[in-house]
């Protein structure tokens, strides 16, 4: 390939925020690198990049793939006509947008967009976000030599992969919580003197953590604790969140939102964190300092919550909590002490290692560029 053709690169991702939010901070980097470049991406209807991909200015291509999903029953028995279908309609993409190489993100999704790259004999790579490997993903580390690992825990299943990290999105990639934290309080109207809980479910809310923290809420504002929630419920959640605060006098103290569009104002504002432990969330933790409860899924596939959440919890910043003992009572019995010490939870955001999460994404994109033969005009300094 020459410096005048176009670069074109296809980006297999789907399902969940996990899978699309790396796809797009990798496509944002492959743009900084190569403005006229095309990137568009593989995904379903099903999943949230119907909505998230078109919304950051990408192209999406759908093809017809059903979930890697044992509770799927008798239909389980359709994934390899599916996959093949599916690889088939991905094949028409990469001949249409004239495709170069191709990047699978993990998720269902992305595994027609690998198999077809191979069909196509067109240079692949795969990320895996998860300390373990998903099910779609160690299907398409069979197909190409290149792999990129979001965690080092990842090797243990990968061993051929590299440790790159996580690429995160547009103001979490350099946020300095502490330079960003007076804005950012004020934009949420918490008071200095407060301490600000955030609870994040993830792409879609987590009813568990929901249903505990509005139980904190409210055994909070009857101690007269100058504390602050700020809940992340999904849309589902949110009606009756902000019922049940009313109805206990947590309103006095929460906040409940379907979405945080500026998760780098939420992580500077706040003291610490509640959340799950998919692999994004993780990497935002470790590259931002972010004190953390985690309280991982419990069905994820191959418990990989867990092993995401031990990434945080084993050098000290975080608290790993099992899902079925989360309430609003472990909760008091956790958070309100670390409020009350705030030394401990300096010690936890020190004890963070931020790893290469920050850079992540244009490293990767330097790789899908020396596969497609591509050297950009002019090298960037985050390209390294």
């Amino acid at each position: 390939m020459t410096v005048e053709q176009t670069l074109s690169v296809v980006i297999g991702a789907g399902g969940t925020g996990g899978h699309i939010y790396p796809g797009l901070a990798i496509a944002d980097a492959l743009r900084r690198a190569v403005p006229d470049a095309v990137v568009s991406f593989v995904g379903t209807t099903r999943g949230l990049e119907s909505r998230l991909i078109p919304a950051a200015g990408y192209r999406l291509h759908t093809v017809d793939m059903i979930p890697f999903d044992p509770s799927l029953g008798a239909r389980r028995y359709l994934l390899p006509a599916a996959l093949l279908r599916s690889a088939g309609q991905a094949r028409a993409v990469l001949r249409e947008q004239g495709a170069q190489v191709v990047v699978g993100m993990g998720g269902y999704p992305s595994a027609p967009a690998m198999l077809a790259a191979k069909l196509s004999g067109l240079p692949s790579l795969v990320h895996e976000s998860n300390a373990v490997p998903g099910r779609a993903n160690a299907f398409a580390a069979r197909l190409t030599p290149h792999i990129a690992l979001a965690f080092e825990h990842g090797r243990q299943q990968l061993p051929g992969g590299e440790v790159i990290g996580m690429p995160l999105t547009g103001p979490l990639a350099g946020l300095d919580r502490a330079a960003l934290r007076p804005q950012a309080r004020a934009s949420l109207g918490v008071r200095p003197d407060e301490r600000l809980l955030l609870v994040n479910g993830g792409s879609l809310g987590a009813a568990r953590l929901t249903s505990a923290t509005l139980d904190l809420a409210a055994r909070w504002a009857r101690e007269g604790r100058p504390y602050r929630l700020l809940i992340k419920t999904g849309p589902a959640g949110l009606a009756d969140a902000r019922s049940r605060l009313r109805a206990t006098g947590g309103d006095l103290l929460a906040h409940a939102v379907p979405y945080l569009d500026r998760m780098d104002l939420a992580y500077a504002a706040a003291d610490l964190v509640v959340c799950r432990a998919g692999a994004a969330t993780v990497a935002e933790l470790a590259a931002t300092g972010m004190p953390a409860v985690l309280v991982p899924y419990p069905h994820a596939p191959g418990d990989h919550q867990t092993h995401n959440a031990r990434v945080v919890s084993d050098p000290g910043q975080g608290l790993l909590l099992p899902d079925h003992r989360t309430s609003g009572e472990s909760l008091h019995r956790l958070v309100t002490p670390l409020f009350e010490t705030p030394e401990r939870l300096a010690a936890m955001a020190h004890s963070a290692d931020p790893g290469g999460h920050a850079v992540a994404a244009d490293r990767i994109a330097l790789r899908v560029l020396r596969l497609a033969g591509h050297v950009p005009r002019a090298r960037r300094s985050t390209s390294h």
